[in-house]
């Protein structure tokens, strides 16, 4: 709402039209830009206004839209020209770029083609092929956002496609400055507005610092060896980040570089210069001292399973492009064994050879590591723009989101009615990810942070069924699910669950109906990665390699 709010909207098609919301004008003026291969932005002052100026003309605007462009049937994109003159238009005071995309970028700078038939991913191509596909088609996007970041531009994009839109080339661009893509494939009109909207809501007024740069110090003997996450990197020591808010994450990897002390200290600084929504220039310091020890047990007494698994996570999907899909599983596969045989050879005080001894705080690694193995990123089954987006997506995630995407939570719903309400706990405690859990009388809701999947079993008692989606059987439950509350126990508990989940997450989740004996149930199953599947053991047998493998290390 302050003085320092500015706004501009622009449309485009084949080609692109600007607004002029000036107050003296009668109503908005569209200008159109036809020339999609060398852009520019038409009367660069009025296109972009003070918000108190003209809330008035954005408002009749963005009633308009929907009739203006009825009768359009255009099937081009210019995406790549209309970002650019977007860019051009705000390029002298910088800020937050918001690009809804429904289609393949098609005419103009930065056209793509259909890469992949349909976007399905070739399964009998090879893996040249699909690694082509994971990355971007040339760099002409790529180096249009480094001249974004350059100039403080942040872009999100809103995919709300039904198609194949070349995830790894577009995603460049917000990756770059400092952004987030947000995918609603396949998009539906029905069920999806609820997500976007709430998405973009908090997209504006979540907590966020814009223009801001970042550095990570370390005392002697540690040294930062690299940066990763969504930002420009100019020089070795800091990143630049057009926006960052708090739901994004930045990895830095450290290396030694001389030997500590035991019993010494370490310390470590992390630095922002950011300016706040409200133009203040500040910078936040978060200082770290953590103590040197030459005792492997003190070190796997306090390791920290999230932030780990959080590092493994990305630097999976930092090589899922470049590399061969089994030789990723196999790195992560491999990095689990040597932190667990090393805690078997130095610290484990039992010497029976049967039996598999995990250090506490990582008892839970080899299972999160078979999850990760069989996720949508390390899939070759998959579509490729759901790969792509995987990739992008774990890029900024923050670490108490790593381990729900991967290994996500499920529980029951049928009988939340029947526990006793628990002041502290609204979510029930999770069940384990295995098709021996699921019930066929039963109804469960699995969420990964992003997305949440109710799963209906065949022969669920039509009296849940009328509670929960006020129909009688299961095949009158509509595929396009909305979340309704109806004025029962079970309905208003399962509402609570799924805000407060929505609440955890800073995420609406959306929300898919899964049926048993049809294609939705077999996602939900998909999901069950303690069970045996063609993507790789069950856990049980999982447990029953590491622990050869361990062995095997041992002797």
């Amino acid at each position: 709402e302050g003085p320092r709010t500015f706004v501009g909207i622009a449309t485009f098609d084949s080609t692109i039209h600007f607004y002029n919301l000036k107050r003296a004008l009668q109503q908005p003026l569209m200008l159109i830009v036809p020339d999609v291969q060398d852009v520019y932005t038409p009367l660069e002052t009025d296109v972009i206004v003070q918000l108190s100026e003209c809330r008035q003309h954005l408002e009749i605007l963005l009633e308009s839209i929907p009739t203006m462009f009825q009768e359009s049937k255009s099937p081009e994109s210019a995406f790549g020209a209309a970002v650019k003159a977007a860019f051009l238009a705000m390029k002298s005071t910088g800020g937050k770029l918001m690009v809804f995309q429904s289609v393949l970028p098609s005419v103009g700078i930065g056209a793509l083609s259909s890469r992949e038939a349909d976007g399905r991913a070739n399964a009998s191509a090879d893996e040249k092929e699909a690694h082509k596909l994971l990355q971007p088609a040339d760099k002409t996007l790529r180096t249009m956002a480094i001249e974004f970041a350059e100039y403080q531009v942040c872009v999100d994009l809103f995919i709300t496609s039904q198609a194949y839109v070349d995830m790894a080339s577009i995603s460049d661009i917000p990756r770059t400055t400092g952004g987030q893509v947000y995918c609603y494939y396949p998009f539906s009109a029905l069920s999806d507005p609820p997500k976007l909207y709430n998405d973009l809501r908090w997209n504006i007024t979540r907590p966020q610092g814009f223009e801001a740069v970042m550095r990570v110090r370390c005392s002697q003997g540690i040294q930062v060896q690299d940066y990763s996450g969504n930002f420009c990197k100019r020089i070795p020591t800091d990143i630049d980040l057009p926006a960052i808010d708090c739901d994004k994450a930045v990895m830095v990897t450290l290396k030694h570089d001389d030997k500590l002390q035991d019993g010494a200290e370490c310390g470590f600084q992390c630095a922002l210069l950011y300016l706040t929504v409200t133009g203040e220039r500040r910078i936040r310091v978060i200082n770290l001292s953590l103590p040197c020890t030459s005792m492997l047990s003190n070190l796997f007494r306090s390791a920290d399973l999230d932030s780990q698994f959080a590092c493994m996570l990305k630097q999976a999907a930092n090589e899922i492009p470049t590399k061969a899909l089994s030789l990723v599983k196999e790195q992560a596969i491999s990095s689990c064994i040597t932190a667990l045989s090393s805690y078997r050879k130095f610290c484990a005080t039992v010497t029976s050879a049967g039996q598999l001894i995990l250090p506490e705080a990582l008892k839970l690694l080899p299972l999160y590591t078979l999850a990760l193995t069989k996720g949508v990123g390390l899939r070759s089954d998959g579509r490729i723009d759901d790969r792509s987006f995987w990739i992008n997506h774990v890029s900024s995630l923050s670490t108490p989101l790593a381990i729900p995407l991967i290994y996500p939570r499920m529980i029951a719903v049928h009988d939340l009615d029947t526990k006793e309400d628990n002041e502290e706990t609204v979510v029930p405690s999770p069940i384990p990810l295995t098709s021996e859990d699921l019930r066929d009388d039963g109804v469960y809701f699995l969420e990964n942070g992003d997305d949440g999947l109710i799963y209906v079993g065949e022969s669920v008692n039509s009296d849940i069924l009328m509670k929960l989606f006020n129909v009688p059987s299961a095949a009158d439950i509509p595929s396009q699910y909305v979340l309704e509350k109806y004025d029962n126990q079970l309905s208003k508990k399962f509402n609570d669950v799924v805000n407060e989940i929505r609440r955890q997450r800073s995420s609406y989740l959306r929300l898919k109906l899964c049926k048993r004996g049809d294609p939705t149930g077999m996602l939900f199953l998909s999901y069950m990665v303690e069970d045996r599947t063609a993507g790789g053991p069950s856990y049980m047998d999982f447990l029953v390699q590491v622990h050869r493998q361990i062995q095997g290390k041992l002797n």
